[in-house]
């Protein structure tokens, strides 16, 4: 009987940790744009955390503790050229950063296009952004964050996606019987670092825009996903971190969004950093370049004050 008390004491302490990484499907069940093919989710751990071949896609939940939290919450999409995912250099780490920040953070494990599950292959990873942003509205309570408080921040391609969701978002559908999809899939503010925006001009990742829309894209496509051409008033403000020597992902990429933001008179930020090329996660140890997570911080302090 003392072993048992001792026991249930021990769990009783260790549940509430273990419920702030849970792990939250984005679907019951099959995704939409889902085929079964017999694929499995590969995870490679030989240095960072890389993940291939997303089947079902989820996110991984990160809480400050309650009376850290300062209500605001980020949906992180990792980078990795719509190839991999970057789960823990651009996912998990940054989740655990802003936890200690006060902030809630939500790491998405978003479908990748190369995989034969999808049906139509482009349009995978922004479903699953738009969802993991009213799975989290949808719960702010549960979570301890203000519904009005969440943004959504990516690195690389994950930037991409991010500003992609960013400029195009809906308000839900108020007629489903599906309550998450009642829920504004809008994000608040986003956070984008060294991120590709561009499609369509002589600065864009062509990597990143051949994974997602195949090497013969029609140029709509193109169009639709260059994000700096599809800002308007109505988009969520932005902070962008970019470094000058970013030999992967032109820096004109986020001065092109930055130029849309302005002009659109949407709040905007943009830092770009003598050096640090690509890549660099929360660049720890890498001197003056290693203060861009501070800048974030002031930044959203910046906006909600």
């Amino acid at each position: 009987m003392k072993k048992l008390l001792i026991f249930l004491f021990i769990t009783s302490i260790i549940t509430p940790v273990l419920a702030q990484n849970q792990i939250l499907p984005l679907w019951k069940g099959d995704p939409p744009n889902y085929r079964e093919t017999g694929e499995v989710t590969i995870w490679d751990t030989a240095d960072i955390i890389r993940v291939r071949n997303v089947q079902k896609p989820d996110i991984a939940v990160f809480l400050p503790s309650k009376k850290n939290a300062t209500g605001e919450a980020v949906v992180i999409c990792p980078g990795g050229g719509y190839r991999i995912l970057a789960y823990d250099w651009e996912g998990s780490d940054i989740a655990r950063w802003l936890n200690s920040r006060g902030i809630a953070a939500f790491v998405l494990k978003y479908r990748l296009p190369g995989s034969a599950s999808n049906i139509v292959p482009h349009k995978s990873p922004l479903m699953d952004a738009q969802r993991a942003m009213r799975l989290v509205r949808s719960n702010a309570v549960k979570l301890n964050i203000e519904p009005g408080k969440i943004g959504v921040m990516g690195f690389s391609a994950g930037g991409h996606l991010a500003s992609t969701l960013s400029t195009h978002y809906d308000g839900g559908d108020p007629s489903s019987s599906d309550p998450v999809e009642q829920m504004s899939c809008r994000p608040d503010f986003s956070v984008l670092v060294y991120p590709v925006i561009s499609f369509t001009e002589e600065f864009k990742h062509s990597g990143s825009r051949e994974n997602l829309l195949g090497e013969d894209a029609d140029e709509s496509l193109v169009k639709q996903y260059s994000n700096e051409l599809q800002v308007t008033e109505d988009t969520p403000p932005a902070i962008l971190i970019h470094s000058d020597d970013d030999k992967a992902v032109p820096v004109e990429n986020s001065i092109a969004y930055y130029k849309a933001l302005r002009a659109n008179q949407v709040s905007s930020e943009l830092h770009i950093y003598p050096y640090g090329g690509h890549g660099y996660s929360l660049a720890i140890g890498r001197g003056y370049l290693s203060t861009w997570p501070d800048r974030v911080i002031e930044w959203i302090h910046y906006i909600y004050q």
